[in-house]
């Protein structure tokens, strides 16, 4: 009785904190003031950014967990929703157990710690789609727009998900001792879009090879000597999205066809202001009905993994099917003033779809 009397007064006490931290002010940093303050790792502003980020992401995470209590339709009860939730309490309590850091000894093992935070969150994606699609299934929803609430929601959570992931793999990185030429922490000075499409149409075509045996090729066009700073994870991702968006659309059409499949085609633009990486296909296109959903949670043209007795959460890449990879991917553009954009023309002639993907060159807007 009083191990369970302990344990309520616990969770209050913890509840309270959470709401507590939750009310405070967030701070923002420009990725412009990361790279200057990176370029110089001295152990004094390691201890400054370990100070910075002891008070800023207890707030940050604190503000996704009291989030995650109050979701509607029953999207806060679902199992894997739960989880997450635990996921940022937990993380809540390592920080704010931490004591003050005050010397670079202190400031090591806070890195430690906030780099295995990193890794307890990688999951934190799918087991959210897997939440919202047993949401799906249990309302047995198919207008999407009457979920506008959750859209949003989804929207801000994982937002600020890439805030809390770059501001701890920037400071985690710093502590490289050898970086790449070029990159300060995560960010590359010098990164080169054309390389990192190879890269990401490599990766895509290998998991379209192990879903479907085979993969259409990946033609590329841009110039070679072109780089600009940003983050090549983030930029790694979204391509790497697009185009096993853009891969199964192709695959797919032309499965039982004796037509030559066509490429998809990856076209790196460099512009005064910003960066287009344009990837076109002929999948087919995308129905008009359908193009108003596809930025959405709840939406996905593939067959749900649900369907096929899915278990739990994986850290396996499927080709499709949560309804993610497209919204995640515009979140990523927009998170350093960029966009995704999509024209489709259904069933028409050689390009039916195309994704453009701009990213401001400049790069220097709040984190």
């Amino acid at each position: 009785m009083a191990v369970k009397k302990a344990a309520e007064c616990s969770s209050k006490a913890l509840a309270e904190e959470v709401h507590r931290w939750g009310a405070m002010k967030q701070n923002g940093v420009s990725l412009r003031y990361m790279m200057e303050f990176g370029a110089r790792p001295t152990e004094k502003n390691l201890l400054l950014s370990a100070q910075f980020l002891h008070k800023e992401l207890p707030v940050r995470i604190a503000r996704r967990a009291i989030e995650l209590e109050s979701r509607p339709f029953g999207l806060s009860q679902k199992p894997a929703v739960l989880k997450v939730r635990d996921w940022y309490l937990e993380s809540f309590r390592d920080i704010r157990s931490f004591p003050d850091i005050k010397d670079s000894n202190d400031e090591v093992a806070f890195t430690q710690m906030i780099k295995m935070i990193k890794v307890r969150h990688n999951n934190v994606v799918p087991a959210m789609a897997l939440g919202v699609q047993q949401l799906k299934r249990d309302i047995n929803c198919k207008v999407v727009s009457e979920l506008e609430e959750i859209h949003r929601f989804l929207d801000r959570f994982y937002m600020s998900r890439i805030g809390i992931r770059m501001l701890i793999g920037q400071h985690v990185a710093l502590h490289d001792p050898d970086p790449e030429p070029g990159c300060i922490g995560q960010i590359n000075t010098r990164l080169s879009p054309m390389q990192v499409a190879r890269t990401a149409s490599e990766d895509a075509r290998s998991i379209c090879f192990r879903e479907y045996g085979s993969a259409p090729d990946v033609n590329i066009y841009g110039d070679p000597n072109f780089t600009f700073p940003y983050v090549p994870s983030h930029l790694h991702l979204m391509v790497f999205e697009l185009v096993k968006n853009s891969l199964r659309a192709v695959q797919e059409r032309f499965m039982d066809s004796d037509k030559d499949v066509p490429p998809v085609r990856i076209i790196v633009a460099d512009g005064i202001e910003d960066v287009t990486i344009k990837i076109s296909d002929e999948g087919g296109g995308i129905a008009r009905s359908g193009l108003p959903k596809i930025f959405t949670y709840l939406y996905s043209t593939a067959k749900n993994p649900l369907d096929e007795n899915y278990e739990g959460v994986s850290d396996g890449v499927t080709m499709a099917g949560y309804g993610y990879g497209l919204p995640i991917s515009r979140l990523y553009a927009r998170y350093f003033g960029g966009d995704l954009q999509i024209i489709s023309m259904e069933g028409y002639g050689k390009s039916n779809s195309c994704f453009d993907l701009i990213l401001d060159s400049s790069s220097f807007d709040i984190v």
